[in-house]
């Protein structure tokens, strides 16, 4: 079994874990990687989502060698028969501890700035991880929130080695696990994308899952949902996919182009589009090429192939009842940014505004003049090449434009509080240039 990525493998671990929507669940994630494979899982069963960060103790000069493990909470767990065979001294473990104990703690004040964590006692507790090499974590997982009170304790993994769930079975009530490959030999073979996970993703995904999904208004009752759906649009002879959210009252609908290696489970695209959701705007986040596709790396350079496929959504969304007089902007990541400036310079696209996140305006070199949508180009103050790139861009585009610097973002702004800045600088940029004209009064005519 192949999975596309993580986002992917979460989606399809779902499925096999829908029996227990409605049961009082709670999904942790193992960072980092199992994060976003839990964030799909948790979404699909509708329970909270929360981390279980363990650290392994390792017998001193032999670290590879675990004699226990340690969780938050003052969790501690002893193989008293690994520190007995490797001769370690009470104040040698005791030192090895206190340091993993400091590394852990750094670690669950990033992931929750912090939150603290969601209460684990009496509940079903689903682990996730995106795959079970060892199993050293993933059982040392289990121990934790066996330790802090869970009732019951699921282990569900994408993929492990065939026998995982015999040897799972001593620290998990249930093991579940796609794919046992007789000749597995690494999580990531699973994988099409096994691109690593950073912290500021796991930190993203669980701001996101903590957010309420619908915010009360003044008057304590929540506001329409609007649409929110999976939706497929068929572009040339192709079927993409895609997932549109239009809050009621939509004053602008934003669509999404990905950059390369990318898709629209992005969860930096994913972050962008639930602020803008919040602030009233609609957001269109879809596929630019089928899996079939994207197993061509030419086709993900191919800007003119790309920015069709965005003129045929943008038709496609003008023919949506709720989309038919809104108007419309690109937010564009990467080479999705070049695909968002071709597709606007074209003039049937009528584009209202464009937002490029880390950009690569220069593969659009050739249209840049042409295009006339109000445009903001978003860099990290540490990206330095595609810096430059932009600032050349700049001084081509003959339509209104700005260059906004995140001071010490790298190109995928993974630093504390780069992605929000993006988001805010998005947001007003959109509702900004989204808005509906206001209506003109009665015998007065504009110039």
């Amino acid at each position: 079994m192949l999975f596309m990525d993580r986002c992917d493998a979460g989606r399809r671990l779902a499925e096999r874990l829908r029996d227990h929507a409605g049961e009082d669940v709670v999904v942790v994630g193992l960072p980092r990687g199992g994060v976003p494979v839990a964030f799909e899982v948790a979404r699909a069963l509708d329970a909270p989502l929360d981390v279980i960060v363990v650290r392994k103790i390792g017998v001193p000069f032999q670290p590879e060698l675990g004699m226990g493990a340690i969780g938050e909470g003052g969790v501690r767990i002893i193989n008293e028969r690994v520190v007995r065979g490797a001769q370690v001294s009470e104040g040698e473990l005791a030192e090895v501890e206190r340091c993993e104990r400091a590394e852990l703690e750094r670690r669950v004040l990033r992931f929750r700035g912090g939150r603290p964590g969601v209460p684990l006692a009496g509940r079903t507790v689903i682990v996730v991880d995106d795959g079970i090499a060892t199993g050293s974590t993933a059982r040392a997982a289990c121990q934790v929130a066996r330790a802090q009170g869970a009732a019951r304790v699921l282990l569900a993994v994408p993929v492990g080695p065939p026998g995982v769930r015999e040897q799972m079975g001593a620290d998990a009530d249930e093991v579940v696990c796609m794919d046992t490959p007789i000749d597995f030999f690494a999580v990531g073979q699973c994988y099409r994308d096994f691109t690593q996970t950073t912290d500021a993703q796991v930190v993203e995904l669980l701001k996101i899952a903590a957010a309420p999904a619908e915010p009360l208004t003044p008057t304590g009752f929540a506001d329409p949902p609007g649409r929110d759906e999976e939706v497929t649009v068929r572009a040339s002879q192709v079927r993409l996919a895609g997932h549109l959210n239009l809050p009621d009252g939509t004053g602008g609908i934003v669509v999404f182009a990905h950059g390369s290696g990318s898709s629209r489970h992005s969860p930096r695209n994913q972050f962008v589009a639930s602020a803008l959701n919040a602030a009233g705007l609609g957001t269109v986040l879809f596929d630019l090429l089928t899996v079939e596709e994207e197993l061509d790396r030419a086709n993900v350079f191919d800007i003119d192939l790309l920015a069709d496929r965005l003129l045929e959504v943008t038709a496609w969304l003008r023919g949506e009842p709720e989309a038919a007089h809104a108007r419309i902007g690109y937010f564009g990541a990467s080479t999705g940014a070049a695909a968002a400036l071709t597709a606007a310079a074209d003039p049937k696209a009528d584009i209202a505004a464009i937002v490029s996140r880390g950009g690569r305006p220069d593969l659009a070199s050739l249209e840049l003049t042409e295009v006339r949508a109000p445009t903001l180009l978003i860099v990290g103050g540490l990206d330095d090449v595609v810096l430059e790139l932009n600032r050349a861009a700049q001084i081509q585009l003959r339509c209104e434009n700005r260059l906004d610097i995140v001071p010490g973002a790298t190109h995928l702004f993974e630093e504390p509080g780069a992605l929000e800045s993006v988001a805010r600088l998005a947001e007003r940029w959109f509702s900004s240039h989204l808005a509906a004209p206001s209506p003109q009064p009665a015998g007065v005519i504009r110039p």
